[in-house]
């Protein structure tokens, strides 16, 4: 049975969201520390939202000297899935596992509000089982969810379709409205939105499931 990896650091919150989200698609998960040296032979690995070590330094700065960080850098080169939300998206940056950084939004204001977002590209396992130019509303809850690059990485990830997602309305700054991007193998994705919070339209948009649904599919077929 396919099983995720749900890496918890020092000043994590969102890994029982992560859970139950893959719960609700029928996937087994377990939570594994930021101190382990494996990832007790897990399919896949999500990095959820939060504060890691408390986001002193940089968001990520500190996490992505933990241990487990070892293990997930190999299982993303051995071409496993590795999905990085928010403050996960911030310590994927840090780790050198997806380029670029996320810094201060603009405006120095925390942002927290349902967004729309528009499938920028659909070759990775965070956004295969959606539809170029779909928009999607999720929801963000950032202080430094603007994503930065140099001009030759930002003509890196547009030359090999690595923008995943961008927002239609520019919440914070993100270069060319960036709202999540892959590595060049599309095994790697880090995004600022929580689609783990958008499952149900009860809860305000049910928008998140067009995502996992694909990151899951993508698992099963691994």
């Amino acid at each position: 049975m396919t099983r995720v990896a749900i890496v918890v650091f020092p000043g994590s919150n969102c890994e029982h969201d992560a859970a139950l989200a893959m719960r609700e698609f029928g996937v087994e998960s377990s939570f594994v520390f930021h101190t382990a040296t494996d990832l007790d032979g897990a399919d896949a690995v999500i990095l959820p939202g939060g504060f890691a070590h408390g986001d002193y330094l940089r968001p990520g700065a500190l996490a992505r000297f933990s241990p487990v960080m070892e293990p997930v850098a190999r299982l993303a080169a051995e071409g496993g899935a590795v999905l990085g939300i928010c403050n996960g998206f911030q310590v994927l940056t840090e780790a050198g596992l997806l380029p670029g950084a996320l810094q201060k939004n603009r405006g120095l204001t925390f942002v927290s509000e349902p967004t729309t977002v528009v499938v920028a590209s659909t070759r990775s396992v965070l956004t295969r089982g959606a539809a170029p130019g779909q928009e999607l509303v999720i929801p963000i809850n950032h202080f430094s969810g603007a994503y930065t690059c140099d001009d030759d990485v930002y003509h890196q990830l547009v030359e090999n379709d690595q923008i995943v997602l961008r927002y239609r309305d520019n919440p914070n700054g993100s270069r060319d409205d960036v709202a999540g991007i892959s590595n060049v193998a599309g095994n790697v994705v880090g995004l600022m939105p929580h689609p783990e919070r958008a499952l149900s339209a009860l809860l305000g948009s049910a928008d998140g499931r067009v995502l996992l649904e694909g990151f899951v599919d993508a698992l099963v077929r691994a």
